[in-house]
């Protein structure tokens, strides 16, 4: 693709070199450079792309897209100054893929809890009413059917751009996709155009990268105020900031509530460990979800199903026919008469979400036993409070290891211990090893009895001293049940 136009959407502040250049690649990282890249400096959060200029310059590179020169030019390379080289590499990698967000229905959703869940839930919507779509998730790609692993919420601008591409070429007409706060504050994705975003809630989470919960509110706030006034942008009003993402934004508001009145009001009439009966806008609708915080998702489902202009009395039937996502509120039963609930939740507020839910339908006698851990090397304030809050609502803890990464274990236990007062560490079990801490629940559950294991989810690894070894809660349980 000839340089001019790939420079044609981006704010350039100067030029230096030849500009009648075909380019063969574009990257961000120095280690893919090859003769005739169009290298783009990012400054990152641990390295400045702009430190692997000289290598990137060396390894071929015949463009290079930077926010400020290097101090030694070659005659060989064209130097483009801008504002912003990650806003510019948005751009840029959608002109580079002939900007397939424009061929999509594309529809963003952000917020601490239920991003997973509501956008595989509206590509699944899309696919049960008769259109091809796409996914990008936490849990995995897809392109119709077809899987793509994932290795972060929202991936890089380049790949976004291919997999969207790839989407449009299989005749996708729409797709759902999380937005994550790290993407939105680091332009991941810029450059794209949006037909609708979602707000699910804003709870304390990623603090050791936003380092306020003002600055992790706007990075999640700037989503809304980028869409265009062609978007609709749909937010929970029972949420205490769900009114300020819609502020300043250009696109069409809109409300979804279980509380308050709203243009798209939910209200749970029957909830079980295997199901809901919903109530949205005053259809009854009996679904596979268990939850609040499921009622929420599935209410913004319904919503945004709406605002894309499907039919309201198919969109009803499909809510019907959806399934839960893997590792969100699985549930094995037990021989035994006892049941392991398997969540994501890794946040204090899904935590007590997910709880919730669990004695909402056992009711107040009912025995729960928690399993729980916090991440490594990530915000450590919220671990007391995932403890206490465990703690609070369950007759029994078991405080283990999750993802330790680069901390120990052990220290991570202690900090979630912290959170606990005398009564609560009497009921509380201290077992770092996740496997036997699993199998200890399933031992100590009785009839009727709820364990909740919570964290992971999905994932099937444990993340120990930067390396992946496999791990599987559901693997887990079934095998813990069995035995």
């Amino acid at each position: 693709m000839q340089l001019n136009r790939i420079l044609s959407p981006i704010e350039i502040t100067e030029i230096i070199g030849d500009t009648d250049r075909e380019i063969t690649s574009i990257t961000s990282d120095s280690r893919q450079v090859a003769p005739g890249t169009l290298f783009v400096a990012v400054p990152g959060v641990s390295v400045d792309g702009h430190s692997f200029i000289p290598k990137a310059v060396e390894a071929g590179a015949s463009v290079v897209v930077c926010e400020r020169l290097p101090e030694q030019l070659s005659t060989s390379v064209t130097y483009v100054t801008v504002p912003s080289s990650a806003i510019a590499l948005g751009y840029m990698a959608s002109e580079w893929w002939g900007n397939p967000s424009r061929s999509l229905r594309l529809v963003g959703v952000t917020g601490t809890n239920g991003k997973t869940t509501t956008a595989t839930l509206i590509y699944e919507m899309a696919r049960l009413l008769g259109h091809k779509a796409g996914l990008l998730s936490t849990v995995c790609n897809y392109v119709e059917t077809t899987p793509y692993p994932t290795d972060h919420t929202t991936p890089d601008p380049l790949t976004i751009n291919e997999m969207l591409r790839r989407m449009v070429d299989a005749g996708c007409t729409y797709c759902a996709m999380e937005v994550s706060s790290h993407a939105a504050h680091q332009h991941r994705i810029a450059g794209l155009h949006f037909a609708g975003g979602i707000f699910t809630n804003l709870t304390r989470d990623h603090l050791d990268y936003h380092k306020t919960v003002e600055a992790y509110l706007q990075a999640k706030k700037s989503f809304f105020d980028n869409l265009p006034a062609t978007a609709f942008a749909l937010t929970n009003a029972d949420d205490k900031v769900g009114e300020v993402m819609l502020q300043n934004t250009s696109a069409s508001r809109h409300t979804y509530s279980l509380r308050t009145d709203a243009d798209f009001r939910g209200r749970i009439v029957e909830s079980r460990l295997d199901g809901t009966l919903l109530s949205l806008n005053g259809h009854e609708v009996e679904t596979l979800f268990t939850g609040r915080f499921n009622a929420y998702n599935l209410t913004a489902v319904y919503g945004a199903s709406v605002l894309l202009g499907w039919d309201n009395e198919d969109v009803l039937r499909a809510i019907s026919a959806l399934v839960p996502v893997a590792g969100r509120f699985q549930a094995f039963h037990s021989p035994k008469g006892f049941t392991a609930i398997v969540d994501y939740a890794h946040t204090p507020d899904a935590v007590v979400n997910v709880l919730q839910a669990i004695r909402e339908v056992i009711g107040p006698k009912g025995e729960i036993i928690t399993v729980v851990g916090a991440g490594g090397n990530r915000d450590k304030g919220k671990r007391p409070i995932m403890a206490r809050e465990a703690a609070a609502r369950s007759q029994r803890l078991i405080l283990t290891s999750d993802n330790p990464r680069f901390e120990e274990p052990e220290d991570i236990l202690a900090d979630m211990e912290e959170g606990l007062d005398e009564e609560a560490r009497k009921r509380t079990l201290h077992i770092t090893d996740r496997r036997q801490a699993i199998r200890t629940a399933v031992a100590l559950a009785g009839p009727g009895t709820v364990i909740l294991i919570a964290g992971k989810g999905h994932e099937d690894y444990q993340e120990i001293k930067g390396v992946k070894h496999h791990f599987d809660d559901r693997e887990e349980v079934r095998e813990a049940i069995g035995n």
